[in-house]
């Protein structure tokens, strides 16, 4: 036996062992983090997998499947005109005002068609961060001038920080230009309108099933809130009929995926997942044995869910053991961040941003987070620090990102969402502290 070569193998044993030997059980602040762990596991599997990350996972296998190469290199490639690209790049995001796991699936598949990775990195911060509906909670609850300086941040960094990345590593984006342009740009089945009408209907489907709860009970926003089912219906129906008249599927197995699904709706009105997951079920199944086109969208799919999704639940778990829920503490101790974020100091500002990037927000839930924390001392500065780092990034992201962009890349982009957010907080905390 070597020990050159087993030394590295028995150095993790030892590690493991004095870490199972030493295994803090009985301690509260112990227990209590794994309980937060599991409870943030058992909470994000209810409200994110099923409304968020499969209708994610289905329109990022229908980029990969569907949009044709070249289009994708048109708008978003390393040879797009920049405001174009910057442009298109915002605006998706802007559109579809997702989560910061539920993007993923779709930066992954937008970058792997052979976006740039400025637009790409662009797309991967706006989607999280400029929600019209978060801005203008952020407006109502905390401040007209916070709720401002939020949407003027968000839109600024999309920009900033993928035109950084792009110039950071702009030697290895000639590189992937060099190989793409040789590469064949193969047209769409499908028309410039039905490919548009089709993803209108999937991106519907995910915007309206996920569409938050307004703070008051009338105006716009609360009746889009009341009809979000009734509106992701119609989308359905639209793309069932779009899969049977341009996908070639039988329509027969539209109507017998609309049965249950209708069924399950009128039997349990106040449970609309389970109406959904049926929905979700019976897609997955037509597509799966449909036809070729059809069959290779789920494939592609469920790529990028065996991808993502393991990364996910990881993160979220670490992430609850560390932060817990709302309202609940983990190994971290609330009481420390609020105490560490006070003021306006550099140090407040820096530490806002970066236990921003590593906390889990569901989309609208920083508000009242913030709420609390300026409630117990948190300084307005660090208060928009935290709301332009938190949104966009967390643990399960920054896992994901690096599968696809790899450990530089990904290190690179968090850095510059921490200064850029330390930065906006101090100057703001300047002005308005």
């Amino acid at each position: 036996m070597s020990l050159q070569k087993e030394w590295k193998p028995a150095l993790w044993i030892l590690a493991g062992f004095l870490a199972c030997f030493f295994l803090p059980v009985g301690m509260a602040r112990f227990d209590n983090a794994v309980l937060e762990a599991f409870h943030l596991v058992k909470w994000y599997a209810r409200e994110h997998v099923l409304l968020c990350l499969i209708p994610a996972f289905f329109i990022a296998g229908a980029i990969s499947v569907f949009i044709s190469r070249g289009a994708v290199m048109k708008y978003l490639g390393p040879g797009a005109g920049k405001i174009a690209a910057y442009t298109v790049a915002s605006a998706s995001g802007t559109i579809l005002a997702v989560c910061s796991c539920t993007v993923l699936p779709l930066f992954a598949g937008i970058y792997r068609m052979g976006a740039g990775l400025g637009p790409a990195s662009a797309f991967l911060y706006s989607g999280p961060a400029i929600n019209v509906l978060a801005i203008i909670l952020t407006g109502r609850i905390l401040g007209t001038e916070m709720g401002i300086a939020r949407a003027i941040g968000a839109i600024l960094f999309s920009v900033i920080i993928g035109l950084l990345m792009e110039f950071i590593f702009r030697n290895e984006i000639k590189e992937k230009s060099a190989v793409e342009m040789v590469m064949p740009t193969e047209e769409g089945e499908r028309s410039t309108w039905q490919n548009i009408s089709y993803f209108a209907a999937l991106v519907g489907i995910l915007v309206f099933a996920n569409w938050g709860k307004p703070a008051e009970s009338q105006g716009v926003w609360a009746a889009i809130y009341g009809a979000k089912w009734f509106v992701t219906s119609t989308f359905g129906l639209i793309l069932a009929a779009q899969l049977v008249f341009w996908f070639k599927v039988d329509w027969w197995k539209m109507v017998a995926i609309a049965l249950p699904t209708a069924i399950l709706a009128v039997l349990y009105p106040n449970q609309p997942l389970f109406a959904f997951s049926a929905g979700v079920v019976g897609l997955s199944i037509v597509t799966a044995t449909a036809n070729d086109q059809t069959t290779r969208w789920f494939d592609s799919s469920w790529g990028f869910a065996k991808q993502i999704i393991p990364l996910l639940f990881f993160g979220v778990l670490i992430a609850g053991a560390l932060l817990g829920r709302v309202g609940h503490e983990g190994l971290m101790p609330s009481q420390w961040v609020a105490q560490a974020v006070g003021g306006n100091s550099p140090m407040a500002n820096f530490l806002a941003s970066f236990v921003g990037v590593f906390m889990y927000f569901a989309t609208l839930t920083e508000v009242p987070i913030l709420q609390g924390l300026i409630g117990n001392g948190m300084g307005k500065g660090p208060a928009l620090a935290l709301l332009l780092a938190g949104p966009a990034l967390s643990l399960p992201n920054m896992l994901v990102i690096r599968s696809v962009l790899g450990t530089k890349k990904t290190l690179t982009f968090v850095a510059l969402v921490v200064v850029m957010s330390t930065m906006s907080g101090m100057i703001f905390g300047h002005f308005f502290g």
